[in-house]
């Protein structure tokens, strides 16, 4: 029973460093999304249009919610299709594009419609279940020793990346593409003589 239970543990570890990194990075998308669609929605079309969509009954909001999928579902299969037809970069580009934009989308859409959506006792017990479930999914997956070393991976690529900004704007970095500029136009001169 050990030797299946070891066997088990070996086979999903994959799995879940792939769900760990999964979920920073729903995470991370979904709070960028939040603060892009938050900014905005200081442009006055849309704060007008926020305004009507808080106003919605339960069955319009569960329409205009759901609208950001209807809607993306043939972008993401034209990127399917683009890939299928060897275009692998630009379907791949396309399909990250419509995931962060429909993410967007739907972080505010969700805030903006939720308590309409809330009113709805069917949409309000399967919210309460799914809520439920993934804050136990996400506990365990926290427990993780999985996910303290994505965790770590994350912070120390946010720290370095943090690091090479302060020093571009300190300038350290600013003159190294001017370098390269240079080499490379002396590669090319002497390659033409």
């Amino acid at each position: 029973m050990k030797r299946l239970y070891t066997l088990r543990r070996r086979l999903f570890a994959p799995l879940v460093y792939l769900a760990a990194l999964f979920l920073i990075f729903e995470e991370w998308l979904w709070d960028l999304g939040a603060r892009l669609m938050l900014k905005l929605s200081a442009f006055p079309p849309l704060r007008a249009l926020e305004r009507i969509i808080c106003s919605l009954g339960p069955a319009a909001a569960m329409a205009v919610f759901l609208l950001p999928a209807l809607m993306l579902f043939p972008v993401k299969l034209l990127a399917l299709f683009a890939m299928a037809r060897g275009h692998a970069f630009m379907g791949i580009s396309v399909f990250v594009l419509a995931k962060v934009a429909g993410t967007a989308a739907v972080a505010r859409l969700y805030a903006l419609t939720r308590p309409a959506l809330l009113r709805l006792r069917w949409f309000a017990w399967l919210h309460g279940r799914f809520m439920e479930v993934k804050q136990r999914w996400i506990a365990r997956l926290k427990a993780s020793a999985a996910w303290r070393e994505c965790r770590a991976l994350v912070d120390s690529a946010r720290e370095r990346l943090r690091r090479w900004r302060a020093g571009w704007r300190r300038g350290r970095f600013a003159a190294r593409p001017m370098r390269v500029l240079r080499r490379f136009s002396a590669f090319w001169r002497m390659r033409r003589r």
